[in-house]
C-alpha cells in the first residue's frame, strides 16, 4: 500500500493519495483543486488515479473532486447520509454532458481501489454528512483497518467544530443539534481498535477547530486517552458546553466555499495566467472595482502603495485573510514577486478567487504614494486623550473579553467584510489586534473603503505591558 500526505501549509489543510502498488491505481482523499500536485505525484510513484472520495461538502477550499473527475475520469465518491440538503448536487453534471462515474455512499457501504479496501463510517457533528473513511490494506493480507480518514471530525488533539452550519454558513439553530450529534458520534470512535491511526483533513492553524495539534497523525488509542475534547465527553451537557465555548469567527469566506462545492466548483482544466501589466497601468486602476492584492511586507506597504490596494503578505495566514476581505465577483491584480506568481495564484484559487487577471513585480511599482498611519503605545495613548478618535479591536471575541482598550468595538477581522456598517464613523480610526500584524490587514482594508486610519504599532500586547508597568 501507498500513502502520501500533501499538505497545504496556509490552509492547514491535508489530502491523501492512496494507491494499490500491485495494481497502479490510487485515490484521493479530500483534494484541493489545483490537482496536478496529485496527478504528479501518483504518476512519479508508478500509479494513476482512478478515484477520488470526500469526506464531507468542505467550507474551508474549493473541493477538487470535480476537477479530477473532469481531469481524469475518476470515479468519484462522496456522502449519501445527512439528509437532502447536504448531497452533492454536481454528480450528474459532466462538461460534456451525462454523469460523472461516481457512488452515493451510506453508513458501512465499502469499495476498493486495487488491493485496498475502504468502509465508509457515518460520523456526523462538523456537518450532517460527514463520512469517516476505514481503510485496510487487503494486499498485505489485512483483515483489519491501518487507518482512518477521519476528515474533519477527528484531528490530532481536537474535533471538528459543530458551529460552522450556523456561525459560517448562517443555517439558524445548527450549532447546539450538531453539537449533540458530534458528542453520540464519538462512540464511533471510541469503538474503533486502539492501534487504528488517525488520519485528519486538518492540522495546526485551521478554523476548523480550535485547538488543533501540530503533529500529523495519531492513533485512535492516543486520542481516546488525551483528545481534551473526547475526554470532555463525560456527558452530553459537558461535551455540548465545552465543544461551543470559545469557537473562533470563522473566516467569512467559508460561507462561499460550502456553497460552492455543494452546487460543484468551475472547472478549471489549469490556473490562470494572470498578463503582466505596467506601473502605469496598475495607478491607473479604479481600486473600488478591482482588488489590489500587494504582497510586500506591511513597513513597505505602510510608507508607499497605491490608493485601495489591500495589504496581504504572503505569511500563514494569506488565504484567511484575502478569502475574508476580497469576493469572488471580483477582478483581482497582484503585486508579488515573479518567483512567488505560480504559487500565490494557486493559493486564490483554492479559496475559488479565480479572477486573477493581472499582475507587476515589486520592483516595477512605481507612483505608489499612499500611506497608512502607525503609532505606538505613548502616542496612542496621546491621540485617545486628546479626544476625537474612534477604536477598533480586530481580535476574536474570545481575546477581546480577555482584555481590551476601553471603549474600543469589537469586530474579528476574518468577519469584518461583511459589518463595515458596524465600525465607528465621524472621527479618525485606531485599529488594534494582538501584534499589529491584523489590524494592518484591517486598516488597509477600511482605508480602501475611506476611512482615516491609524494602525496600533505592537498591538494589544504593547499596550497591556505599558500599562502593566504603572
Amino acid at each position: 500500500m501507498f500513502m502520501r500526505m500533501v499538505y497545504d501549509e496556509k490552509l492547514a489543510q491535508a489530502a491523501y493519495v492512496v494507491g494499490c502498488q500491485k495494481t497502479g491505481e490510487a485515490i484521493v482523499i479530500d483534494p484541493e483543486r489545483d490537482v496536478d500536485r496529485y496527478i504528479d505525484l501518483a504518476a512519479s510513484n508508478g500509479l494513476r488515479i482512478v478515484a477520488v472520495a470526500e469526506t464531507h461538502i468542505h467550507a474551508d477550499f474549493v473541493s477538487g473532486a470535480r476537477e479530477l473527475a473532469e481531469r481524469v475520469n475518476a470515479k468519484v465518491y462522496v456522502s449519501g447520509e445527512g439528509g437532502d440538503d447536504w448531497q452533492s448536487e454536481w454528480l450528474n453534471s459532466k462538461l460534456d454532458g451525462g454523469a460523472h462515474d461516481h457512488r452515493v455512499l451510506r453508513d458501512g457501504d465499502t469499495f476498493d481501489v486495487g488491493n485496498i479496501s475502504f468502509k465508509a463510517v457515518h460520523t456526523p457533528g462538523h456537518t450532517p454528512e460527514h463520512i469517516t473513511y476505514l481503510v485496510t490494506d487487503r494486499g498485505a493480507g489485512a483483515d483489519q483497518p491501518i487507518g482512518a480518514l477521519t476528515g474533519d471530525f477527528v484531528f490530532v488533539g481536537d474535533l471538528g467544530r459543530p458551529d460552522l452550519l450556523e456561525t459560517a454558513a448562517g443555517v439558524a439553530g445548527a450549532m447546539e443539534p450538531s453539537a449533540r450529534a458530534l458528542y453520540r458520534t464519538i462512540d464511533r470512535f471510541r469503538e474503533l481498535p486502539e492501534f487504528v491511526q488517525v488520519w485528519p483533513a486538518h492540522g495546526a492553524g485551521s478554523a476548523c477547530g480550535k485547538a488543533l495539534g501540530a503533529v500529523p497523525a495519531s492513533t485512535v488509542g492516543y486520542e481516546r486517552r488525551f483528545s481534551p475534547a473526547i475526554r470532555a465527553a463525560t456527558s452530553e451537557a459537558a461535551f455540548v458546553e465545552f465543544i461551543l465555548a470559545d469557537q473562533p469567527e470563522p473566516p467569512l469566506y467559508f460561507k462561499n466555499m460550502k456553497r460552492v462545492n455543494k452546487v460543484g466548483p468551475k472547472v478549471l482544466n489549469g490556473l490562470p495566467t494572470p498578463r503582466r501589466l505596467s506601473s502605469t497601468e496598475i495607478t491607473s486602476l479604479d481600486t473600488r472595482s478591482v482588488a489590489l492584492v500587494d504582497t510586500r511586507p506591511w513597513g513597505a506597504f505602510r510608507v508607499g502603495h497605491v490608493r485601495g490596494a489591500l495589504s496581504f503578505p504572503r505569511i500563514k495566514s494569506f488565504c484567511t485573510d484575502v478569502g475574508s476581505m476580497v469576493s469572488e465577483a471580483e477582478d483581482i491584480v497582484l503585486i508579488v514577486e515573479e518567483n512567488e506568481l505560480p504559487q500565490t495564484v494557486r493559493e486564490l484559487v483554492r479559496i475559488g478567487l479565480d479572477n486573477i487577471v493581472g499582475w507587476i513585480p515589486a520592483g516595477e511599482l512605481a507612483g505608489a504614494t499612499a500611506t497608512i498611519a502607525e503609532v505606538d503605545v505613548a502616542s496612542a495613548q496621546t491621540l485617545i486623550a486628546a479626544g476625537d478618535l474612534n477604536l477598533l479591536d480586530v481580535r476574536r471575541r474570545t481575546e477581546y473579553d480577555d482584555g481590551h482598550i476601553e471603549n474600543a468595538t469589537n469586530i474579528s477581522h476574518t468577519r469584518l467584510a461583511a459589518h463595515v456598517d458596524d465600525v465607528p464613523t465621524g472621527s479618525r480610526l485606531l485599529i488594534n489586534c494582538r501584534s499589529g500584524v491584523r489590524s494592518a490587514r484591517a486598516s488597509a482594508f477600511l482605508a480602501r473603503r475611506g476611512f482615516d486610519v491609524i494602525n496600533l504599532k505592537g498591538g494589544y500586547l504593547a499596550w497591556a505591558e505599558a500599562h502593566a508597568s504603572r
